[in-house]
């Protein structure tokens, strides 16, 4: 089902999963009124775009490399990947976001234009986002593309969240460079 918010961006609603809700209309008005303030910021193209000059040209071997080395990285002492992405200054400006939301966002990560992690708020289970939804329907759907998932139950948290996904563009040529996905405690809007 495709919907179309206020501002003319089509928004992709999967169809539902048992267990699974569309996102409540405050979720997708705060998204518009709050996070596109910042989602197109210098400092988040800047980023993209120099993550995108070292990541160009990489097979699909070495992406499933980084990807693995990743998910062996969460959780242990040693995480040279890891520490490279959460210390960079846009992973501190994401968390800075989540924490100014009083509570509305749990996660933003952005991605490139391989859908690998170029910032994230908060450490993300893996690195390589380009096999999974939130990067091929937003950044895979082109210049505009908004992708809402369904709102599910997470049982770490024990609260209801959705996540919605937009394409980025550099606003100097007007073409797709990354996406961005944010996490929203769907339980804040309803």
């Amino acid at each position: 089902m495709i919907r179309t918010l206020a501002l003319s961006i089509p928004v992709i609603v999967v169809a539902s999963i048992a267990g699974a809700v569309d996102a409540p209309p405050a979720m997708k008005s705060f998204v518009e009124t709050d996070v596109m303030t910042w989602a197109q910021s210098e400092q988040v193209i800047t980023a993209i775009t120099a993550q995108n000059a070292q990541t160009a040209g990489s097979s699909a071997v070495q992406i499933e490399a980084w990807d693995t080395q990743w998910r062996a990285e969460v959780g242990q002492d040693a995480q040279p990947l890891i520490s490279d992405v959460m210390g960079r200054p846009l992973s501190a400006f994401l968390a800075e976001q989540v924490a100014a939301s009083g509570g509305r966002i749990t996660e933003i990560f952005v991605m490139d234009a391989l859908g690998l992690n170029v910032a994230a708020s908060d450490v993300t289970s893996d690195y390589w986002q380009g096999d999974e939804d939130k990067y091929s329907k937003s950044y895979g759907a082109g210049a505009g593309a908004v992708f809402v998932d369904e709102v599910e139950f997470d049982e770490s948290s024990q609260t209801y969240q959705g996540q919605i996904s937009m394409a980025l563009t550099d606003p100097a040529t007007g073409e797709v460079i990354g996406a961005m996905t944010v996490g929203l405690n769907a339980e804040a809007f309803f």
